[in-house]
């Protein structure tokens, strides 16, 4: 989440409404130099603010809550997982799927690959963004400048890279970027192919019972924001 500074805040003001703490939002926030000098008009990204779907609370195996999440059956990939498009290093997706039902925190703490790009600060309940980054800069697809932690940064940074452009859904391949508007704010994933006639998507998302993430492949219904795809 993304937070507009108005005249008059301070970041312990913020800090507090968000129930957060100043030194984590100076870690969200690098740029920030000095907690005492901020300024009004800026955009400020909020750790630990929702960005990502609330999963079903009946389990894997019952419904999940309209317009959300249904849990794929196991690690086999959709039909039609492949054929997308490659980085310099690799296909993003195929990326993420050597990463099949790993919790985002101890993902985290592996010492390369995704989990290596992956900010280890991040709470363990909202890292779509930081995962779907880490996966695209292992695939050479974007720089580490260009890591995210928030839906809505990585969907701005990529609109701004030329590498990128906004397909429709019907246009996507596996391993394309796909942010989406959620009840509590946003969640974003990546493009897995189509199952039934689903479109399934591969990202970290809220599956265990302490609202943590894991990496799964799901079947969403969430309105689509957009839909990036890497065109080299």
């Amino acid at each position: 989440m993304n937070y507009q500074i108005k005249s008059g805040d301070t970041l312990s003001r913020i800090a507090q409404q968000y129930k957060t703490s100043v030194s984590e939002l100076m870690k969200a926030n690098p740029e920030i130099k000095n907690a005492d000098l901020i300024y009004s008009g800026k955009s400020l990204n909020i750790p630990g603010s929702r960005d990502e779907f609330v999963p079903g609370t009946s389990g894997s195996n019952g419904p999940s809550l309209t317009g959300g999440p249904s849990q794929a059956s196991g690690p086999s990939a959709p039909t039609g997982a492949t054929g997308g498009v490659n980085g310099p290093r690799g296909n993003p997706f195929e990326i993420a799927q050597q990463h099949l039902n790993k919790n985002a925190g101890s993902l985290k703490l592996e010492g390369s690959g995704v989990g290596a790009d992956m900010e280890d600060w991040v709470p363990n309940n909202v890292n779509c963004a930081n995962f779907v980054s880490a996966c695209l800069e292992q695939a050479g697809m974007i720089t580490n400048g260009q890591h995210h932690n928030s839906v809505m940064g990585l969907q701005a940074n990529l609109d701004r890279d030329p590498n990128f452009q906004r397909v429709d859904l019907s246009q996507a391949k596996p391993g394309d970027v796909v942010s989406m508007k959620t009840p509590g704010g946003q969640h974003v994933v990546m493009f897995a192919g189509w199952k039934d006639g689903k479109p399934q998507f591969i990202g970290s998302n809220n599956v265990n019972s302490d609202g943590s993430q894991r990496i799964t492949i799901s079947s969403m219904n969430y309105p689509i924001m957009s839909v990036h795809q890497y065109r080299g």
